[in-house]
């Protein structure tokens, strides 16, 4: 078991291609439609990160008892999948998953009719479904500002109630183009259904099988953003990338044209050079929180003061992720507070130390986002196995333009 990994590159030069691997938030979602759409569609480019293997194996299992591990779109899509399919299962998790709120999409799934148990805590898996009447509410009110993945849970079993569903989004809508992307992924498997204000209307319909090619992970561009921002020289490309990308962490096109980092568009992918970076920034990661990370670790290194909002989202994640970039970044010499109630201000680093470390806290994205500074200083990151979550080939992607990576196993 490899503990941590020692990073360093020799001469901050990168240039390369880079094939990053598939989008898990499109690869899930076409997973669950394609099985309600009755198992016969042919989805191409499945990604290979933990999360999509994981519910590829979990949808085809008989077993009484599902475990979801760490990831929270098959908790949460499997646990209306199950619902409206009639199973009758047990749903758990990791320690952390159990400790990852899942009470408002329970309650909505209830409304219409599911018959749902906490096993220990009320709120929280795990789960024991035991049935669906289908004939219960079918216009929910469901609060938006938490998770988006609630909302994309009840939409992809929609037009299989027997009614439909009209869903009311209460609050601010966070995530929003999640909900998009599900709806788009909805429509390329036959269904209709329009989005206006705040109000979704499903009607009841049918999915059909269909082909589906997976968009490469906008996430995992982030990573080589920063890189490239980082670098002394750059000139990398990433092929399969869209500029009419249904992921909504298409974002960081935008939010790093003003940290140092030019994307040219072309007709197989996207290519990323070096251009003028601000020194001030403020960025709302409302439709983009997974971003959050990688753009407080790149603002800290560049001795950026970095101003955000639209966080909410992240204290539920595989970690807290607000605190745990609070203790990172001040190991670094940054801070990181909370200046009015959802309002962060991160005031830069002054690199001095001659070696990094930085803890993960089983969060996939907290490894990958602080990665890239070793381009200034040697990195020390700790459990590195955790990116296996959504990009297991990031270290090994990270030696092909240049990147020194020791493996340390003690």
């Amino acid at each position: 078991m490899i503990k941590t990994v020692t990073l360093s590159h020799p001469t901050g030069v990168l240039s390369g291609t880079i094939n990053l691997p598939a989008s898990k938030s499109e690869a899930n979602r076409a997973l669950i439609i394609a099985a309600l759409a009755g198992g016969n569609s042919d989805i191409q480019n499945l990604s290979e990160a933990n999360d999509t293997q994981l519910l590829q194996r979990l949808l085809k299992s008989d077993a009484a008892t599902i475990d979801a591990e760490d990831a929270g779109t098959v908790m949460r899509f499997l646990t209306a999948y199950y619902v409206i399919t009639g199973q009758q299962k047990t749903l758990t998790g990791t320690d952390r998953m159990c400790q990852r709120p899942i009470k408002i999409l329970v309650e909505a799934l209830r409304e219409l009719g599911a018959t749902i148990d906490y096993l220990q805590q009320e709120g929280y898996p795990p789960l024991k479904i035991s049935g669906f009447k289908g004939i219960g509410n079918n216009h929910l009110k469901v609060r938006s500002d938490i998770s988006s993945q609630y909302i994309s849970a009840l939409l992809m079993i929609a037009p299989l109630l027997p009614d439909g569903l009209i869903l009311e989004l209460e609050g601010k809508i966070g995530s929003r183009p999640y909900i998009e992307m599900t709806l788009s992924l909805m429509q390329h498997f036959g269904v209709s259904a329009t989005f206006e204000n705040n109000m979704i209307v499903v009607a009841n319909q049918n999915y059909n099988p269909a082909t589906f090619a997976v968009e490469p992970d906008w996430s995992a561009a982030s990573y080589w953003y920063s890189m490239v921002a980082l670098a002394k020289e750059a000139d990398i490309t990433l092929p399969g990338l869209r500029e009419n990308s249904y992921q909504g962490d298409r974002a960081i096109v935008d939010i790093m044209s003003r940290l140092g980092v030019y994307t040219e568009f072309t007709e197989t992918g996207i290519r990323l050079t070096k251009k003028h970076c601000e020194k001030k920034v403020a960025f709302d990661f409302t439709n983009c929180p997974d971003l959050a990370q990688t753009i407080v670790a790149l603002c800290a290194a560049l001795g950026v003061t970095l101003e955000m909002t639209g966080l909410e989202s992240l204290r539920i994640k595989e970690t807290d992720r607000i605190q745990a970039l609070q203790i990172e970044v001040l190991s670094m010499g940054a801070s990181l507070d909370e200046m009015t109630p959802g309002v962060f201000r991160m005031e830069p680093a002054i690199l001095t130390k001659s070696e990094l470390t930085f803890r993960t806290y089983q969060d996939h994205r907290m490894a990958m986002a602080f990665a890239p500074i070793a381009l200034l200083e040697p990195v020390q990151i700790q459990e590195p196995s955790v990116v296996r979550k959504s990009y297991p080939r990031f270290w090994e992607d990270l030696e092909k333009v240049g990147f020194e990576v020791i493996r340390n196993k003690e």
